[in-house]
């Protein structure tokens, strides 16, 4: 299945929810926003948010400094 992450396509095999998705790319999900297909999601949505075939996905990081 094809999705756009962060702007640019990209490939996924089988059926994932967003957390899978974040596991995939390790990425550590109490460190991200995410939104999909324009929404941006609560973090007890990402295991029940399945995505499906041409979904845009963006990953915002959350970066502390100072």
């Amino acid at each position: 299945m094809k999705i756009t992450l962060n702007g640019d396509p990209f490939e996924l095999t089988g059926t994932p929810t967003v957390s899978a998705l974040l596991a995939a790319l390790d990425i550590d999900a109490r460190r991200v926003a995410v939104e999909h297909n324009l929404t941006v999601l609560k973090r007890h949505l990402f295991d029940r948010t399945t995505i499906q075939d041409g979904d845009e996905i963006e990953i915002v990081n959350f970066v502390g400094g100072g």
